[in-house]
């Protein structure tokens, strides 16, 4: 068995890919749905609130 190895923290950059809006809208709805099918009082519904949003202004900054 070969060992590999991986950049732990490492990304693509997002100027990279022509389809990261398509991408980001995807997970924006996403994590939309996952909210809504979470009672929104729960920390994970909260945490998936709170990931849309956060993906709702990085969209709202690229276009």
């Amino acid at each position: 068995m070969n060992k590999q190895y991986c950049k732990v923290g490492s990304v693509t950059p997002m100027e990279a890919n022509n389809d990261i809006i398509s991408l980001l809208e995807y997970q924006y709805q996403t994590f939309l749905k996952k909210a809504s099918n979470i009672q929104s009082n729960t920390q994970l519904g909260e945490f998936f609130e709170s990931k849309a949003q956060k993906i709702k202004r990085t969209l709202e900054e690229l276009v």
